[in-house]
């Protein structure tokens, strides 16, 4: 079983290190994934635990799969 903190932990890197990678704001990412700019803030930030579809639109977004993102 996945430790809750651990997860969102390595989510939140995930996410930052794929938008950094591809030279986008948060602000534009967030507008991609159909959220605003404050959730993202807050998911990169592991201070919300994001749906799972949540998670799928910004995957979808930085153009990487679900599995480049989450720990499995």
């Amino acid at each position: 079983m996945l430790d809750k903190e651990k997860t969102l932990k390595i989510l939140a890197e995930n996410i930052r290190v794929e938008r950094a990678r591809k030279k986008i704001s948060q602000e534009y990412l967030a507008e991609q994934a159909d959220i605003t700019p404050q959730h993202l803030y807050r998911i990169e930030n592991e201070r919300v635990c994001p749906t799972i579809l949540v998670v799928a639109n910004i995957a979808k977004a930085l153009g990487v799969t679900l599995d480049k993102l989450l720990p499995l």
